[in-house]
């Protein structure tokens, strides 16, 4: 199964050149202002698509999805799967997202470091192969321009628990775009694939992915 993955388009969607793949992810902030324009433009173009499976979450600047959840997710029923701390079960494949951020000014799904959010991490089954967050664990993929490792430390406590996680997709921190493999401490990869970038008018490129039972693996 190929996954081709974004994030953090806000609205730019459009000056993407996306690959082929089976499934295609996003994993949050589609919106810039967050506005209903904004989304339902974005739906248009996402359902426009030709990948067979589409998969999202909404992301901090995605408002809609909490003010308005039912309008926002009704957008999406019956040709796409947005989850919010939800699973899905996709060709054998078990999923889960999740939107939640550690607060940062006055955003959408934004929880107080700590305790609130490790509550919302403890509902991720223990049998998910792949997780999409909105944002990344601390200490991978979360190093802003200042220097700051700005990822959820309750989440990057949550991850070793999980025994059958594959990969971790996220966005949120532009600035950490990339590919994590995995290491002598960490089974599983992790990719940020935000394309707006931090200061800079252009945009990284999507990244897919090849994933196959019990591996993930870049090509």
């Amino acid at each position: 199964m190929r996954l081709v993955l974004i994030s953090d388009t806000h609205g730019r969607h459009r000056e993407l050149q996306l690959p082929e793949g089976d499934v295609l992810i996003h994993a949050g902030d589609f919106s810039s202002a967050g506005s209903w324009d904004e989304l339902l433009e974005f739906s248009d173009w996402f359902q426009a698509q030709p990948h067979r499976h589409k998969i999202l979450i909404a992301g901090n600047h995605d408002l809609l999805f909490e003010d308005f959840p039912e309008d926002a997710r009704a957008l999406f029923k019956g040709w796409a799967h947005y989850l919010q701390d939800s699973a899905l079960t996709l060709e054998g494949l078990k999923i889960h997202g999740s939107p939640w951020t550690p607060r940062f000014f006055d955003y959408a799904f934004m929880l107080p470091r700590g305790r609130a959010l490790a509550e919302r991490w403890a509902k991720i089954p223990a049998d998910t192969q792949l997780l999409i967050t909105h944002g990344p664990a601390q200490g991978l993929g979360d190093r802003t321009f200042t220097g700051e490792n700005a990822g959820c430390e309750a989440l990057a406590e949550q991850l070793p628990r999980l025994p059958d996680l594959q990969l971790h997709v996220f966005g949120h921190i532009h600035e950490g775009y990339g590919y994590y493999p995995p290491s002598a401490r960490r089974r599983y990869s992790s990719v940020n694939v935000s394309n707006c970038r931090w200061g800079d008018p252009g945009l990284n490129e999507p990244i897919w992915l090849d994933v196959e039972p019990r591996n993930c693996r870049q090509v």
